[in-house]
């Protein structure tokens, strides 16, 4: 194979976030059909909209029948956190290409993480090594989604708790970051700015708003950061 080698390191670059996506896929899938939708919506689902939180939340909207105006505005909202770290990624998918408008697509959190935190490696064609990274996760996410949706057909399951399995990761990944950073200052930043979110703003705001409090706190800090 012509690029095996950018293959053969995106797999194993992306190995924490297969045993993540097959898991949280498999949840994604159980929870859809115990609501009673067709089990084909997953894998559907996973290929043109992938996105993990919006997906989980697109189950809420189906089920309070909501309206393609208030889906909009909320998948805005729910997924706007993207554009300010795609940002960072503007360089490094420049000379991509054909392949640009996939990578963006197909940017997620989890492959963000993977893109920021792991070494490239010099010697690798970055445009195909970042397409494989990119064209894995997705298979995991399709994979595991379209096997708890068909299995949950099947079999009844017990999916209380489930939707609380994309937040573990999120916590994981975070864990990820402090590790490669070693600089708890950002962290603390975050976390202050998510608890002034939770205790005075209104949950339907509460993500951009932290979000935004975030960024003015780090630009605001931002010597005081790089010199720790």
């Amino acid at each position: 194979m012509k690029y095996k080698k950018e293959l053969q390191r995106a797999f194993s670059v992306s190995l924490p976030v297969m045993m993540g996506y097959l898991v949280l896929g498999f949840a994604f899938g159980l929870l859809l059909v115990s609501f009673n939708y067709k089990w084909y919506l997953a894998p559907l689902m996973s290929i043109f909209i992938y996105a993990g939180a919006l997906q989980f939340m697109a189950i809420s909207f189906f089920n309070v029948k909501a309206g393609l105006v208030d889906i909009a505005i909320a998948s805005f909202f729910i997924n706007i956190r993207q554009s300010f770290y795609g940002l960072s990624l503007l360089k490094r998918f420049k000379k991509t290409n054909k392949f640009k408008h996939y990578l963006i697509f197909g940017l997620t959190d989890e492959t963000y993480a993977l893109l920021t935190s792991v070494k490239d490696d010099e010697h690798l064609k970055k445009k195909y090594y970042y397409v494989f990274l990119t064209a894995l996760n997705q298979s995991y996410w399709f994979i595991g989604s379209s096997a708890g949706a068909i299995i949950g057909s099947n079999i009844n399951f017990n999916t209380k708790g489930l939707e609380f399995s994309l937040t573990a990761l999120f916590v994981v990944l975070c864990i990820e970051q402090y590790k490669k950073l070693n600089n708890i200052f950002p962290f603390l930043l975050a976390l202050f700015a998510s608890l002034l979110a939770l205790l005075f703003i209104p949950s339907d705001k509460m993500l951009v708003f932290s979000i935004v409090l975030a960024l003015i706190l780090m630009f605001s800090f931002k010597k005081r950061i790089q010199n720790e």
